[in-house]
Order: structure tokens, then C-alpha cells, then sequence
């Protein structure tokens, strides 16, 4: 401990000492992001969207020639899922429920990003979504803070043992108003605390160097120039050490939000909430007038220079700046094709139509059966379309007239998600409902497989296709994964991690939502439903099928701690994601029906039982109050399943001189 304490305050002091000989503009000039575009520039500390070894050297060399300090570059990347190898999307992997997938994927796009000279990465996105429309669904976890936190954590571990990771986009801006993107946000300090910023607080804990401020404002005020969030959150509350970026262009677009009148006041007013490096637009250069002007005081740059300066000493780019030219790592499709096996999720499976037999003659079709690029989906990085392996490639396949089944590949073109993608209806495209109609119709058995970057409303398929499969953008190995699963040299294991709807108008969807007066009721009118839809959604968050099946037995609450039997009633192994579920049904405030708490994957051969035990926290009981976090004594509800929707139940008494840890 004190070698560490040492060491910290020897970067301390390198800092300071560089801080006294630099000027106004060279300190501005660190809190400065740009483009290659925006050459040359004697000042700026930080370049992103430069790849390849010999080109960051050669900006490297360049900038180290004109930095009168000699203060190196650092050079930022989206590495979201994969830098030259492309994982599937984050919402695929949180389909796994397994983090160390997770991190694997960010260990192995780090160790190829930083072979290309990148040293920081704007990943994980880690925003709670829970609206579908929203395009950048594609990039996070899912609906749940619980999931969303552990998969964050699970990023930052993976991403920083070769780069910086940063965290994004801080805050609430999967919240945004009708699920399009850069949109307001409204939404009440317990919303916010319980179910947004969750997975920051997880990154912040597992040591992440980065924030990037998101562009929604929150309650009215910019998360650019938002003081509660960047100040009395992340530092005071949570102590976050490290720097905060803005996003693209963020803070001069604080002037259309309509909080500031200009450049200079723009930045000024994010520099002094607490955003300290400006992504691309070059507000910061504005501030020098302000301080001189004594608008702005000094301190308030010296801090924001002190936190980028101490990151870059972080990520050893004062002791080494530049990359080995030495040829880059070979792809590593295992990793790839891993990852994507585990993050396919069998939503239907009439009458046992899959695992499909080797031998039997099978039809691959639909637009997204041989699209490589579509494979990759939303923010793939380096990643190359020639690399991608397709279903029609990986799945031996005969024309329709001669098939026995057909595998029917629908779903979302990969510019259907992502940013700047958000969609008013979430339905199948019309032409390839249409195609899926004629394909029922031929009374062959249809396998459906969905790529997409958000769940689909796919009631008609749900109806009348007697298999399902949600594959998402599986990445380079996509092809690979997805014939695994359907041959049944996988068994799948995934599970939703978001609500699939009905039908575009039930979302926003979400399983922890809050009671109503009137509970849902088919036989009263007077209740909260729709007229034209059933109750609840299609498939629930947590949902998911095997080749195989999982019976749920002897759940016991005993203290804090529930477990209960999970027996492999089939004839093959399989994984089952055990979850953990509880309820606080009588508070001071309404409660969420239903909150996941806790969830294991647990692997079984045919016959095979494990008692699976979960332990109950003081955290697990407690919500957000006027007072702070907070846990009432009383009766919990506590249900351990394989669903949202479905679990054996048992209760939990919390008096009031007990305290779980």
C-alpha cells in the first residue's frame, strides 16, 4: 500500500511540474480533441479516429516535434465489440449473462487496438435502454441495471489491460423522450439512481480511466453542463479519479439546447462542471480570452489538465508514446466464434425442430443469409466484410425445392441500428414479412433466424414459424456460431436481456416496472391493458430456451440467503442462467413489481441437480429515498427462475434491527 501511495504521489509530482511550465494555450491544447482533418495543430493533446501503428507513429513524431513540452498524443478509437476481430454487439453479449465473455471480447479488441497505436477506447456504452426504438439499444446491455453493471464491469476490466476504457454516455441517455436519439430526458432523482446509473458507479468501481457526457439534457439541464451528474455524483459521492470527455461536438451544441449563447460560454459552462477534454469542435480554445478576462479562473483548467495529464501517464505514454511496427495479431476467431455461440437465443422451438440434422436438406435464405457485411452490424471498427463468415457459407444448403427445412436469415440491415438509427416501428421490414409469409406457406418447417440490433416485434413469426432463433450481429464468426446452435453442437444458453414486445406501441417495455391501481385484469375493462394486444409481452426479459429442459424445485429463504434445486430434466447438457428476483410489495413508495438480484449459469448433464444459492444484500432491499439509500422492514417477495415471468416464490422477513451485509 505504501509503494502505491508512493508511486501516485511521484505522478503527482511529475504532473505539477509539468502544469508550472506550461502556458494557458498549451493547457487548453491538452483538453483539446481532434481529427486528422484538423491539422496541423501545435497543442492539441489528444487525436481520435487515427489507426495503424505507422500512422499514429508518424502523428506521434509530429506531434512530439512541435510540443514544445514534449507531451505526447493520445489517440481515442470506437473499439465497441472488436477492433480487427468483431464480437457480436454488446446487447448479443449480454445475452450470454456471462461477463467474462465479456471481458474476453474487450481483452482481445483491446490487445488489437493497442497493436494499432490506439490507446483509449470510447467503450463500454453502458446506458440502461429500455425503449427499442432507441438505435443504440445495439450498443449496451439491455434493460437491467443488475446485468448492465456486471457487463460494465466485465468491459473495463477486459478493455484496460491493453487501453483506457471510458464509459458512456453519462447519464440517462438510453432514456431518451420517444426513443429518439439526442433527445430530452425527464425522469425523477429515484429513476435516475436506481436504474441509470448503476452500471457507471459499477465502472467507476472496477477503476475505469474515462467518462464521455452524453448529448441529452437531464431534467432540463445538459449532461454536458450538468454539475449534479459530473460533480456532485461522479466525484464527490463516487470519487472518480479519472477525466471526463465530451461527446462529438457536444459542447458547443450546449447553444442549441439553449443554455448558452455562445462557444466561449459553452465552454465555459462544461470546463467548470466538470467535462474536461473537448471531443472535435474546439470550444476549449475560446477559454484562454475567458481567463485572462478573469471569467474562468485558472484552478478550474489546471484540474481539468491534471486529470488527462495523469491518464496519460496511466496508459505509458510518457515512457513509451509509440507502437511496434511488427505485423498485427492474427484474428482470433476462436475467441469470436465463443462468444457468439453464447450469445444466440432460441425464443421458439415447436414440436423439436431444431437441432437440425446434419444429414437432412436444408434451404438458407433471406437478405441477411449472405450479407458479410451486415454480419459485422453497428460500430465494427477495422473489422472487414471479407473476414465475416455468413450462414449461407457455414450451412450446407440446397435450393427451397429441394429442402426439407428452410432457415429463413431476416432482420435488420446493420444501418437499421447503431446511432442516428432510431425506427418508429420495430416490425420485420415489409418486404421480408411478406417473404416469411411465403415461406410458412410452401408447409415446410421454417426456422427463423432475426439479426438485429434491438428485439423485434415478431408476433406474426411467434404465431405461425415453428422455431425462432435471436442471433443479433454475431461478428467475424457469425456464420460459424450460427450453425453450431442450429446443428446442436451448441446447446444455446442465452437469455434476453431486454423486454421483446408485441407490437411497437407497447414500448417503452420493461419488466420492472412499477404497479398501477389497476393491475392488468382480461375479465375488468377498467384495467391497465391495451384493447388490441395480449397482455404482457412476447417473450420477457430473462427468456430463453435450450435443447434440453430445467425444473425449478425447493426454493428456501433462509436469512439473507434463497436457493433452490435446478434439475436437468432432458436428454443433453446444457447451461441454465439461474435468476434471482425480489419485491418489495408494501413501502413509503411504490416499488417495482419484480428486480433482478442476482443471477448464476450453471452447467448440467441429463439428470443432473445442483442447488443454486444466492446471497441477499442490504443493497438487494434498498431504494433511493430523500434520505439516501434506504432499506424498510418488512415482507420481500423472492422468486429464483428461468424468467422475469416465471420462478418459484418465497418471502423474506426484514425486521427492523436487522441488517443484511
Amino acid at each position: 500500500m505504501l509503494s502505491i501511495l508512493l508511486f501516485s504521489l511521484a505522478i503527482d509530482a511529475r504532473i505539477e511540474q509539468l502544469l508550472t511550465r506550461m502556458t494557458l494555450e498549451e493547457k487548453l491544447g491538452q483538453l483539446t480533441q481532434i481529427v486528422e482533418e484538423q491539422l496541423p495543430n501545435d497543442v492539441a493533446g489528444s487525436m481520435l479516429n487515427s489507426g495503424g501503428a505507422a500512422k499514429t507513429n508518424a502523428l506521434q513524431r509530429s506531434a512530439l516535434e512541435r510540443s514544445r513540452l514534449k507531451i505526447p498524443l493520445l489517440f481515442g478509437y470506437d473499439v465497441i465489440h472488436g477492433y480487427r476481430t468483431i464480437f457480436p454487439i454488446p446487447l448479443a453479449i449480454a445475452s450470454s449473462w456471462d461477463p467474462e465473455l465479456a471481458e474476453l471480447s474487450a481483452r482481445v479488441a483491446a490487445r488489437e487496438a493497442r497493436a494499432a497505436g490506439i490507446r483509449w477506447t470510447f467503450a463500454p456504452m453502458v446506458d440502461i435502454a429500455r425503449d427499442a426504438r432507441w438505435g443504440r439499444i445495439a450498443e449496451g446491455a439491455g434493460e437491467d441495471p443488475l446485468l448492465g453493471s456486471a457487463m460494465a464491469t466485465a468491459y473495463v476490466r477486459g478493455f484496460q489491460t491493453s487501453i483506457l476504457a471510458c464509459a458512456k454516455h453519462y447519464a440517462a441517455y438510453g432514456a431518451a423522450e420517444a426513443g429518439r436519439d439526442y433527445n430530452s430526458v425527464e425522469l425523477s432523482e429515484r429513476t435516475l439512481r436506481e436504474v441509470y446509473l448503476p452500471p457507471f458507479h459499477a465502472a467507476v468501481d472496477a477503476g475505469v480511466a474515462t467518462l464521455m457526457s452524453a448529448f441529452d439534457s437531464v431534467n432540463g439541464i445538459p449532461a454536458t453542463a450538468n454539475r449534479h451528474l459530473l460533480d456532485d455524483i461522479l466525484r464527490n459521492e463516487w470519487k472518480f479519479k479519472g477525466f471526463v470527455v465530451s461527446d462529438w461536438d457536444a459542447v458547443a451544441e450546449l447553444i442549441n439546447h439553449g443554455v448558452a449563447a455562445n462557444k466561449q460560454e459553452a465552454a465555459i459552462k462544461a470546463i467548470t462542471a466538470g467535462v474536461d477534454m473537448d471531443m472535435w469542435d474546439n470550444s476549449y480554445s475560446t477559454l484562454a480570452a475567458a481567463v485572462r478576462e478573469g471569467r474562468l479562473p485558472m484552478s478550474v483548467v489546471d484540474r481539468a489538465v491534471r486529470r488527462v495529464l495523469r491518464m496519460k501517464v496511466q496508459a505509458g505514454l510518457f515512457d513509451d508514446p509509440f507502437t511496434s511496427e511488427t505485423a498485427a495479431p492474427a484474428l482470433d476467431r476462436d475467441a469470436a466464434r465463443r462468444v457468439a455461440q453464447r450469445s444466440i437465443v432460441l425464443l421458439k422451438n415447436e414440436n423439436d425442430v431444431l437441432p437440425l440434422p446434419k444429414s437432412g436438406k436444408i434451404a438458407v435464405v433471406g437478405p441477411l443469409a449472405d450479407s458479410k457485411v451486415d454480419m459485422l452490424g453497428p460500430w465494427s471498427a477495422q473489422g472487414k466484410a471479407e473476414d465475416a463468415v455468413t450462414p449461407l457459407e457455414a450451412i450446407p444448403h440446397v435450393p427451397i425445392e429441394q429442402a426439407d427445412v428452410i432457415v429463413a436469415v431476416l432482420g435488420e440491415s446493420r444501418e437499421m441500428s447503431g446511432e442516428a438509427a432510431s425506427r418508429t416501428t420495430i416490425d420485420l421490414p415489409s418486404d421480408q414479412q411478406k417473404l416469411l409469409e411465403s415461406l410458412v406457406a410452401t408447409g415446410k418447417p421454417v426456422v427463423l433466424v432475426v439479426m438485429s440490433g434491438r428485439p423485434l416485434a415478431i408476433s406474426w413469426a411467434a404465431d405461425h414459424v415453428p422455431a425462432i432463433v435471436q442471433a443479433w450481429f454475431l461478428g467475424t464468426e457469425s456464420g460459424h456460431a450460427l450453425a453450431d446452435v442450429l446443428f446442436g453442437d451448441i446447446n444455446p444458453s442465452g437469455k434476453l436481456p431486454v423486454t421483446a414486445p408485441r407490437t411497437t406501441g407497447q414500448v417503452p417495455i420493461y419488466y420492472a416496472h412499477l404497479p398501477t391501481g389497476r393491475p392488468p385484469d382480461l375479465k375488468d375493462k377498467y384495467t391497465s391493458k391495451y384493447l388490441d394486444v395480449p397482455i404482457g409481452p412476447l417473450f420477457p426479459f430473462g427468456f430463453g430456451l435450450s435443447y434440453t429442459k430445467f425444473e425449478y424445485s425447493d426454493l428456501r429463504v433462509e436469512g439473507f440467503k434463497a436457493s433452490a434445486n435446478v434439475r436437468n430434466a432432458g436428454n443433453r447438457e446444457g447451461e441454465e442462467i439461474v435468476q434471482m428476483y425480489v419485491a418489495d410489495p408494501v413501502a413509503s413508495v411504490s416499488r417495482p413489481v419484480k428486480e433482478l438480484k442476482g443471477f448464476q449459469r450453471v452447467a448440467l448433464k441429463p439428470g443432473e441437480s445442483r442447488r443454486v444459492e444466492f446471497a441477499i444484500t442490504r443493497r438487494d432491499l434498498q431504494f433511493w429515498s430523500d434520505k439516501g439509500w434506504v432499506a424498510e422492514p418488512g415482507e420481500f417477495k423472492v422468486w429464483i427462475g428461468p424468467s422475469s415471468a416465471t420462478g418459484l416464490e418465497g418471502k423474506l422477513d426484514l425486521r427492523g434491527d436487522e441488517r443484511p451485509k
